[in-house]
């Protein structure tokens, strides 16, 4: 009698696969550096569970995103719902990485690069801001995880952000005064070394230019769920009509807090400027192909499959 296969019975034992869901075997999206199964994938064995799109809801979702994962340096005024005379400022990074800051003005800094790892970012998030609102002065942050509360969507009024990209770091220090500088001179001096070129796009939302020195991108965080921006990104794809400028190469796609963000490299010199108009009519080609229900051809399959295997999993 011929032996059963046993790659089919582990097949058929298999729990089916989810597009998007994290593995057990997969690192952690939460960033802890451990399989998921060790993580927030085990029963009781994390702290919270898992938030996969966290910042759903909170204005301009995915421009926070590029904030928190693609963009060095960057600031967005934030207007709370019942301190709007408090002044707060979101920043992509802090001075050695603090969660949160209250100046000596009683301006609070709120830092997105944070990694407090305890399953819900906006959650951490609110509650930094809420330690920060009772703090006078200093550097605020959690050293537990927060519980139950509000998340930064409940804080937060207004329906779109305002973000400025900056050269570097040096608004760190803009309302210090001069003899005060020298103490963060080091670290403004590492973190600019270390910031690349960036700039966002005016004619799209949150799409940004970057500069690594041998290459240059441009990578757009969008707001459709996955599987109907594959198919979209697929066809356009298949079409040839996914090249910005001369030059430039459709390279796949960041998986980050439960949104995609196309990557294209671009030849060097190409500047965010020359993207401006390319970006608008490849937004518009996107919106056509995202109402086009048709079954996929075999040839826009094939490159569906393509593109969702050149997907790197940031959070």
């Amino acid at each position: 009698m011929a032996k059963k296969s046993r790659t089919k019975a582990r097949t058929q034992s298999r729990p089916s696969e989810v597009e998007g869901e994290v593995g057990p075997r997969q690192p952690c999206p939460c960033g802890s550096g451990k399989r998921y199964k060790a993580c927030h994938g085990a029963a009781g064995g994390a702290p919270a569970p898992f938030v996969g799109r966290p910042f759903e809801g909170l204005p301009s979702e995915c421009d926070v995103v590029a904030m928190r994962e693609l963009v060095p340096a960057a600031t967005a005024p934030l207007t709370l719902k019942d301190h709007a005379d408090r002044t707060v400022q979101l920043c992509t990074l802090l001075p050695m990485a603090a969660p949160a800051m209250v100046r000596d003005s009683g301006e609070i800094w709120l830092g997105l690069q944070v990694q407090h790892n305890f399953g819900d970012v906006s959650r951490d998030l609110g509650a930094v801001l809420l330690k920060a609102l009772e703090s006078d002065a200093g550097i605020v942050g959690l050293t537990d995880p927060p519980g139950e509360g509000p998340r930064l969507q409940d804080l937060v009024a207004g329906d779109r952000l305002s973000v400025t990209v900056h050269d570097g770091f040096d608004f760190w220090i803009a309302d210090v005064e001069e003899g005060e500088r020298a103490a963060l001179a080091a670290a403004l001096e590492q973190a600019n070394t270390a910031a690349s070129p960036t700039a966002r796009l005016t004619t799209v939302e949150a799409a940004y230019w970057t500069n690594v020195g041998a290459k240059e991108h441009l990578r757009w965080v969008m707001p459709e769920p996955e599987g109907p921006l594959l198919d979209a990104l697929a066809r356009l794809h298949a079409a040839g009509r996914d090249v910005l400028v001369d030059g430039s190469r459709f390279v796949g796609m960041f998986r980050a807090h439960g949104l995609l963000a196309p990557v294209w490299d671009l030849p060097v010199g190409t500047g965010p400027e020359p993207l401006e108009d390319p970006a608008e009519r490849f937004a518009a080609d996107l919106a056509e192909a995202l109402a086009d229900t048709s079954a996929l051809t075999t040839e826009q399959r094939s490159a569906r499959s393509g593109l969702a295997n050149r997907q790197v999993t940031l959070r």
